[in-house]
């Protein structure tokens, strides 16, 4: 019954199926486990209960969030010997050792510390356990670097030559690694890696304030990350147009895609807000636009000429229509997370960040923004640099292994079922492990921090801690 489906699309679909399944979890764990570092630095520094109980609290959600991350990783790996084995042999003596740095250095450093900083607290003391869990949150950005570098050279290629078996090879591996997309990219992940982060914890705390459940833990969670947010949002915002104009360097296509632009302009491209792209037509329907305003942000130019996808032969035109709308997403929920940030700002002038119901709701509703920005931005990169696998060297469709298009269809439905089934149940389960913010225990600890005496706490936050050390054993 799948016979009339196209087997490169089946498998680009299928890619793209687990990926976005997997890129949730990293984009997650890279920001909490920043996040973890800081709140423990706090607890050392200020001696206040508060950090810890929230650092137990986010730890569990953590190590549940990083474990699907290595699952959901594990799986799409085996799809580069599956679906994409001509890829693989083509770009495998680029690709391979840097996908192997990153397990030699950034799996086994998170590996190795994850256990100490999940258990190890009363077992190696305070300063030793704080090491482990800089060590986790270091070993998150080292496994984004590594990944973006590849992703990155798939991107803009640089640093390789062709052998006669027609494998790309690496001839300098400086300028493999350092490409000329990579700090962009780096940038610009990480920072949505953040963001993200920021608008779940802001979420959660702006639930349970509204909830009154934890006053001072949900305040000092939603203080911080609405800091997070009001700093990071116009930085990234910021970092995506330098990015914007890195990828016009490179990837033009790409950015005629983004931008709408069917036809070259010789004075002054307009920037289209909205419409409907019909590419049969060669135009946007219904367009919505600012005159002059694509030259400005792309040329800081007024009248600056912008080249069309009439410039391009077609068949090597990305899919506008997706491209279009998923950069329009992420562009509007970076504006929408700025606004987030600046009215907790105002609150915060005005002493109404911890009583403003309104903003409460906003951020409960802005939770789940920064996963659905990350998803956009990823189809805008990716499918934005189709009909290639390796931007002007190797065309999609000649990367992907000789099988028929049943097979790919097979493996595609099982993958949905089996996800949804397993990822499905492990978002149930941290969303459940977000209501149950302990309850403060006594009065005083609305009133000032408490103060510790090495690492054990007072009786009752002592059972409050442990309480969440045994709800971390329960999760595992």
């Amino acid at each position: 019954m799948f016979d009339s489906f196209d087997a490169t699309l089946l498998a680009r679909i299928q890619f793209a199926f687990t990926v976005s399944f997997h890129i949730i979890f990293p984009a997650f764990s890279i920001g909490l486990a920043s996040y973890l570092a800081v709140l423990e630095a706090l607890w050392l520094w200020k001696k206040d209960q508060v950090y810890m109980d929230l650092f137990n609290f986010w730890k569990t959600i953590f190590a549940v969030a990083f474990g699907m991350g290595v699952v959901s990783g594990i799986v799409m790996s085996y799809q580069f010997g599956t679906n994409w084995s001509v890829f693989s042999d083509k770009a495998g003596p680029v690709i391979g050792p840097l996908m192997g740095y990153e397990v030699l250095t950034a799996f086994f450093l998170e590996a190795g510390f994850l256990g100490v900083m999940l258990f190890g607290l009363h077992r190696v003391g305070p300063r030793l356990h704080f090491l482990a869990t800089f060590m986790v949150a270091f070993g998150t950005l080292i496994s984004a670097t590594w990944i973006l570098a590849v992703n990155s050279w798939m991107q803009t290629p640089a640093g390789f030559g062709v052998n006669e078996a027609g494998q790309f090879i690496p001839i300098d591996w400086w300028k493999v690694i350092f490409n000329p997309s990579f700090p962009y990219r780096l940038v610009h992940m990480v920072l949505a890696a953040y963001l993200t982060t920021a608008f779940v914890v802001g979420a959660v705390g702006a639930w349970h304030l509204l909830k009154n459940t934890a006053p001072r833990r949900s305040r000092t969670m939603f203080s911080m990350a609405m800091w997070m947010a009001t700093i990071v949002a116009p930085i990234q915002i910021l970092a995506g147009d330098f990015h914007g104009l890195n990828t016009l360097e490179h990837q033009p296509a790409k950015v005629m895609a983004m931008e709408g632009h069917y036809q070259s302009h010789l004075q002054g491209a307009p920037l289209i807000l909205f419409g409907l792209p019909n590419s049969a037509e060669k135009r946007v329907d219904y367009a919505i636009e600012i005159p002059k305003l694509s030259s400005l942000i792309l040329k800081h130019d007024l009248d600056a000429p912008l080249s069309g996808l009439d410039t391009i032969p077609e068949n090597l035109h990305p899919p506008v229509a997706v491209v279009f709308w998923s950069f329009r997403v992420m562009v509007g929920l970076g504006f929408a997370m700025l606004g987030i940030g600046l009215w907790s700002l105002w609150c915060r002038s005005k002493g109404t960040l911890d009583s403003s119901d309104r903003l409460h709701r906003a951020a409960v509703l802005m939770g789940p923004s920064g996963f659905v920005a990350v998803l956009a931005g990823w189809i805008t990169t990716e499918v934005g640099r189709q009909p290639y696998t390796i931007y002007g060297q190797l065309l999609t469709a000649n990367s992907i292994s000789p099988i028929a298009a049943p097979a790919v269809a097979a493996s595609l439905i099982a993958f949905i079922i089996v996800y949804f089934l397993v990822f499905g149940a492990g978002t149930f389960y941290i969303l459940r492990l977000m209501k149950r913010l302990p309850r403060d225990p006594m009065p005083d600890l609305e009133d000032g921090p408490i103060r510790t005496s090495g690492i054990m706490p007072g009786p009752a936050a002592g059972a409050h801690a442990g309480s969440a050390h045994r709800s971390t054993h329960h999760g595992h």
